[in-house]
């Protein structure tokens, strides 16, 4: 898991930094709100699959319904899918997103003379975090309540790249 963190760190951070070089703030800003985003979208996909079991997808499997299969191995393992989603990718974007945030403040401290920099910092921080805690809460509920529907999509976009399974 650390080399993992550690790779996908690097690889997050590289490309909103260097996505943050040279463009407007909107751009900038659009940036941050889908690493945002991306976080809570892992964060759903983790709580998702620690709901199911493989009750539904073992009778869609016997009927060949494609992605089932997926599904099934998804369930079996939800440890490491939650801890990947969750952990690994949730916790990446929460550290890039306030990297970002610390980025695009300095951006606009520079740019204007009446924004007072402590202020800037803590408007920004303050949004990210809101954004965060607001988005993963209500993600949370999305899990719960669709978890079934969620794994099953996640199954068949894997059966949708698996070459093995023709069904």
């Amino acid at each position: 898991m650390f080399l993992l963190t550690f790779v996908l760190a690097i690889l997050f951070s590289l490309m909103s930094e260097t996505t943050l070089l040279g463009v407007s703030l909107p751009v900038a800003l659009l940036v941050l709100g889908f690493i945002i985003f991306l976080g809570i979208l892992f964060d759903i996909i983790g709580i998702a699959v620690t709901c199911q079991d493989t009750t539904a997808y073992t009778a869609m499997a016997s009927k060949r319904i494609r992605g089932a299969k997926q599904a099934i191995k998804l369930v079996q393992s939800a440890g490491m899918v939650s801890n990947i989603c969750n952990d690994v990718v949730g916790d990446i974007c929460s550290i890039v997103s306030g990297a970002m945030g610390a980025a695009i403040s300095a951006r606009l401290i520079l740019k204007a003379t009446l924004i007072n920099e402590l202020v800037a910092g803590i408007i920004i921080s303050s949004f990210i975090a809101a954004f965060t805690v607001g988005g993963k809460a209500a993600g949370k509920k999305i899990a719960i309540h669709k978890s079934q529907q969620i794994v099953f999509t996640l199954g068949q976009i894997f059966a949708f790249f698996s070459k093995r399974e023709a069904h």
